[in-house]
């Protein structure tokens, strides 16, 4: 058991001349420590400070702080401004998320009320026509065919209105969190002090650990905080911290920067850096890749998963090169975003307290970063048929032994789980569909309001969900999913077989689609036919 003196923390302040003993926890956030600080010198809680010591040097606000003495007290400095902005900021996000929401239902809602629509004035025209009695009998038959195709999907996307609501699915069917005992025989006692218990006083349950090494996560049912806690659950359970001596507050830090650094773009966002990065972590398990790399190896992993879109603007490649955009021109055309994505995450490694490598020397921090830098620039989807083809020719005597073999190999687990999507199931895949041609539409718009080339699969007039989807899962998801399958087998079950029931799904939406439009151009064809 650890002495009380490790667990809590004193320093002295001096308020007009009287010295303030203050005492407070190690768990306690940066945060809270603040609000502490304000209370004792009589300034509101949520006032921005800063601390000086006797010198006037600035001091850090968090539970690393160096300690002092009664002779050398810190002081506290109220800050002009800049008080409400953190909750500004807070507020504008969550007001987004709630506006995403909306806009989703919104969508749903139109989608059914178009279909109803079309299907109800075929139905007009049949009676009103006066069209002959086969037409009409044939007519009929395709609207009640399309009826029941339509009444077989609303059961899985869209609501009657004459059915009951089922709760959302926000939180997983399983218990996100458990108390540590500690916490839990503190909280039946009356003096349990709400403002020493931090997020360290419970951990990830036994299903959430279990739930994680699966490539059926579903992260929509987590906060950004939440996530932020299972990829450093990740580093832990991989023994990254261990075995390379990282300091558990840097990680911290760093995961909080990494954060910060991803924008509020439709897809490529901080919850898609979740998502591939836990999509790495899975196959890490289900392939047994600490059996077959070196904890290095599962380090680059892991650290390039995270890293890997950061910064992203929001437009493709091709914009940035048709646009002459400063990226563009900074990387002479050549992946301007990926080797945007390295450097940003190198500038984040630059700064101490963020930096998980700090203990490594030189030589082997060179190697991370050679190996982080090669993964990010696999991501590029202009490399794909040349990476691909690499491993093909490997893969038949693959030695993880050899080096250029090894390092093929990673660079296609990391494409792997960057579009791998389509290998969780429906319901956590087709929302990724939606925000991915969401930001299709925001570039091919501003691409055709600045004079440029619109690639058609990014045409909000041309592009629909099933013809986005059935080209890239028959024909760069599953070869390449499968080419992987033949050194790891395993993967057939969880990952191939989903991917090929995806492309199915989508391949019969399509023909539904086809089916309404021949529907409605017969009809339209019949309305204008002269009639005897």
């Amino acid at each position: 058991m650890g002495s009380a003196s490790s667990v809590y923390r004193v320093i002295y302040l001096d308020i007009d001349g009287r010295i303030q003993k203050v005492v407070f926890s190690r768990f306690c956030s940066p945060c809270n420590i603040k609000e502490l600080l304000c209370t004792a010198v009589g300034l509101s809680r949520n006032t921005n400070i800063s601390l000086q010591d006797v010198n006037g040097a600035m001091v850090s606000i968090d539970p690393t702080m160096p300690h002092n003495s009664e002779r050398a007290p810190y002081r506290v400095v109220p800050q002009p401004g800049g008080q409400l902005a953190d909750k500004e900021e807070l507020f504008q996000n969550v007001l987004s998320q709630v506006a995403e929401q909306f806009s989703r239902a919104f969508r749903i809602n139109e989608l059914k009320t178009d279909v109803t629509n079309r299907l109800a004035m075929l139905e007009k025209r049949v009676e009103l026509e006066g069209l002959k009695v086969v037409e009409i009998e044939k007519c009929r038959t395709d609207i009640k065919k399309l009826r029941g195709e339509m009444d077989s999907r609303n059961n899985s996307t869209f609501l009657d209105d004459n059915k009951k609501l089922t709760p959302r699915r926000d939180v997983p069917s399983y218990p996100k969190y458990r108390l540590s005992q500690q916490t839990v025989d503190a909280l039946r006692k009356p003096a349990f002090d709400i403002w020493l218990w931090e997020h360290n006083e419970y951990h990830l349950s036994q299903e959430t650990v279990e739930a994680l090494r699966k490539p059926v996560f579903d992260a929509w049912q987590w906060e950004h905080n939440e996530m932020l806690s299972c990829l450093e659950h990740m580093y832990h359970d991989l023994e990254l911290v261990k075995d390379f001596n990282i300091n558990p507050i840097t990680l911290k830090r760093w995961l909080l920067c990494i954060h910060d650094n991803y924008r509020n773009n439709p897809f490529h966002n901080f919850r898609h850096c979740f998502c591939v990065s836990q999509m790495m972590y899975s196959m890490i398990y289900l392939c047994s890749l600490q059996e077959k790399f070196t904890q290095v190896d599962i380090l680059i992993l892991m650290t390039a998963a995270v890293c890997h879109d950061l910064d992203h603007p929001g437009y493709n490649n091709t914009y940035q090169v048709n646009a002459r955009t400063e990226l563009a021109v900074r990387y002479n055309d050549i992946s301007p975003l990926e080797n945007h994505h390295c450097a940003v995450a190198f500038q984040i490694f630059s700064q101490p307290d963020c930096n998980i490598f700090s203990n490594f020397d030189p030589e082997a921090f060179k190697q991370i970063r050679q190996g982080t830098i090669t993964l990010i620039l696999a991501t590029d989807m202009a490399r794909h048929g040349e990476i691909l083809d690499s491993f093909r020719q490997k893969v038949d005597s693959f030695d993880f032994t050899n080096e250029e073999h090894a390092t093929c190999l990673k660079m296609v687990l990391i494409k792997c789980c960057d579009i791998s999507n389509e290998v969780r199931p429906m319901e956590v895949a087709e929302p990724w569909v939606d925000c991915l041609l969401e930001e299709y539409f925001m570039q091919s718009d501003r691409e055709r309001s600045e004079g440029l080339p619109v690639a058609p699969f990014m045409d909000r007039e041309k592009v629909t969900k099933p013809t986005a989807q059935i080209g890239f899962i028959k024909f760069v998801l599953i070869p390449m999913f499968e080419t992987v399958m033949k050194l790891f087998p395993q993967i057939e079950e969880v990952m191939v077989q989903p991917l090929r029931e995806s492309r199915d799904r989508y391949e019969e939406l399509k023909q539904i689609d086809d089916d309404m439009n021949e529907v409605q151009k017969k009809n339209e064809n019949l309305s204008t036919a002269p009639r005897k």
